[in-house]
């Protein structure tokens, strides 16, 4: 395996040889994490990142060999931004909330990483996070698959309610028009969908569901609950 095809979290901060340049690692990526946050991640190219560091294209891959090391430099600096604290309360289900509130939080203010999370990333902050989450399980009489099963529920819970949300954010950015303007411009065929009697669930939702204009907050709060709920009644008794 050739040194570019080794994980990144091997390879040294600075390059062995050569000169030192007035940036590091460090920087590399959060110019990535500002431009990806302010752009979009089609904003973030090589060329780009290295302009706005004063680096050449390639004397950057010295230091990030590949755009894919590139993304799991920025998720795992991300994951830093929220500091959890030194050991879990001992209440499962609080640190479960607290853990799905703060992965939340993290992708609302980096949209970028609901799309590049996909592959395990084993940097340090990542994995300080995983030990915390498996320590807040430990005593519940899962094994290592049920701890892990038992997050991967919460995890694609908070995820699917993030894209979601980071969609609406980007559509709203692409378009110009915000999710009140679109409301707004459907009413004329709505009534017409109401007035049909076609569509009979359709016209509750529309008439007296609550839910679609509750606040977002409070709404990811009770669902969170609910999938905590359902995993206690699972638990090993």
């Amino acid at each position: 395996m050739s040194d570019d095809e080794a994980s990144i979290w091997m390879r040294p901060v600075r390059p062995a040889r050569g000169p030192q340049p007035g940036y590091s690692r460090d920087t590399i990526v959060a110019t990535a994490i500002a431009i990806a946050d302010a752009e979009g991640l089609e904003a973030l190219s090589m060329r780009r990142l290295a302009a706005e560091v004063g680096a050449g294209t390639m004397s950057l891959y010295r230091y990030v060999p590949k755009k894919s090391d590139l993304y799991e430099l920025m998720l795992d600096t991300v994951a830093s931004e929220d500091p959890l604290p030194e050991k879990p309360s001992g209440d499962w289900r609080a640190d479960m909330r607290r853990l799905a509130h703060r992965q939340r939080r993290t992708c609302l203010r980096h949209p970028w990483a609901v799309t590049v999370a996909a592959r395990p990333v084993f940097g340090p902050n990542i994995l300080r996070t995983t030990e915390w989450q498996f320590a807040a399980l430990e005593g519940l009489g899962l094994d290592i698959d049920g701890m892990l099963r038992l997050s991967y529920v919460v995890d694609a819970f908070v995820t699917g309610v993030v894209q979601s949300e980071v969609a609406e954010r980007d559509i709203a950015r692409r378009t110009g028009i915000d999710e009140n303007q679109w409301r707004l411009a459907q009413i004329p065929y709505i009534q017409r969908l109401i007035g049909s009697g076609e569509f009979p669930y359709m016209a509750k939702v529309i008439v007296d569901a609550k839910t679609p204009h509750e606040d977002a907050d409070a709404l990811f709060g009770e669902l969170l609950d609910r999938v905590l709920d359902g995993l206690a009644a699972t638990m090993p008794s």
